[in-house]
């Protein structure tokens, strides 16, 4: 998808969003004795709000990249997954578009200025059951490419994904994995040879449902 043409469907960005695919969504299977698969325990109580930011740029053929990030290994928080950058709203954020740069910052050093970023607003909440959050993805556009570092604590990597890898139509890879215990099937966008999959897949399938409309 060509940047100008995605800049001009998301500015405004739209107040209400189609459902992803439906490959994305999970399924817990049998175990290997064939028991039944049991829906896993999410958190309890109310949730947390947090932002994401869906940084979307050109690149030197204009076509439109946004920025991903793979979760450090260990005992971080969704180890070693495909991410959008971002995290919980503290206290101190005036508003999620203020929490979505701040953690943009700390986790791969986005400079607003030097990248020539223009935060166009905010799509309808993510309810991310399994971590307990709600999540408010904040969609923005560069007008150069963005200089970043992973800050090696929190992100592991930082890259760029073709737009168009989201947008209705785009490939689903089908994926059968053992994850905490529980066997699942799920569909996953390919990005070279990373999958993305969860939270992230629903936020950018949505919007590229949107796209491809």
């Amino acid at each position: 998808m060509r940047f100008d043409k995605a800049r001009a469907l998301l500015t405004p960005v739209p107040e209400h969003l189609p459902p992803p695919p439906q490959e994305l969504m999970p399924e817990v299977l049998a175990d290997p004795e064939g028991v039944p698969g049991r829906a896993p325990r999410f958190p309890d109580g109310p949730r947390r709000d947090a932002a994401v930011l869906i940084l979307i740029y050109a690149d030197s053929s204009g076509d439109a990249q946004l920025v991903l990030t793979e979760r450090s290994p260990g005992g971080h928080r969704h180890a070693g997954q495909i991410s959008l950058p971002g995290g919980a709203i503290d206290a101190s954020d005036p508003s999620p578009v203020a929490a979505a740069l701040r953690e943009a910052t700390e986790e791969v050093g986005l400079d607003p200025v030097q990248a020539g970023v223009t935060v166009v607003g905010v799509l309808p909440l993510a309810d991310v059951r399994v971590s307990g959050f709600m999540v408010a993805p904040v969609v923005a556009f560069a007008e150069r490419e963005p200089d970043l570092t992973p800050d090696g604590y929190e992100v592991a990597s930082v890259f760029a994904a073709p737009l168009a890898a989201f947008v209705q139509g785009a490939p689903i890879e089908i994926v059968t994995d053992v994850r905490e215990g529980y066997t699942l099937r799920y569909g996953a966008y390919r990005v070279g040879d990373r999958l993305v999959w969860g939270a992230t897949a629903m936020m950018l399938g949505r919007l590229g449902a949107f796209l491809g409309q």
